[in-house]
């Protein structure tokens, strides 16, 4: 952002936060449900230093923080009401995996937050990529 425009805006701060907010669910998902080898390698994870129950409060925490912090590039003007659609969609089903690992103790349900936590930011960018166009296309048949 810094490179194209010159300067930190607070769409870049949106994005920013996104990406921020995202690492600690998608990562100790990870590692909730690989915390056997982090224990043998003697990596210092969440679940094998804090434990795992704490490991999935915080997982949910920051679920809960990031959901509303993707709508931030729409309240900095960055993106418009599509991508506030599929932020809000795609929020939901992020909050309800979180949830699921949260209420249960198995290793599948944090994969299952892993793998579509991947998902959910291809899907989050893609988001942001399409609104843009979509209204880069209706700006040109409004004022050809």
């Amino acid at each position: 952002w810094a490179a194209a425009s010159g300067d930190i805006a607070w769409g870049a701060i949106a994005l920013f936060a996104i990406i921020f907010l995202w690492t600690p669910p998608h990562f100790w998902a990870l590692a909730l449900f690989r915390k056997g080898d982090y224990d043998r390698a003697g990596v210092p994870m969440m679940p094998v230093v804090a434990g795992e129950r704490s490991t999935r409060v915080q997982i949910l925490a920051y679920t809960c923080l990031l959901v509303p912090a993707t709508l931030l590039p729409v309240a900095t003007g960055t993106s418009g009401w599509a991508y506030a659609g599929a932020a809000v969609v795609l929020g939901a089903l992020l909050l309800r995996h979180s949830w699921r690992v949260y209420r249960d103790d198995g290793v599948r349900t944090a994969r299952s937050l892993f793998f579509f936590s991947i998902l959910y930011l291809f899907l989050i960018f893609s988001a942001l990529l399409l609104d843009r166009a979509l209204a880069a296309h209706l700006a040109l048949l409004v004022h050809p």
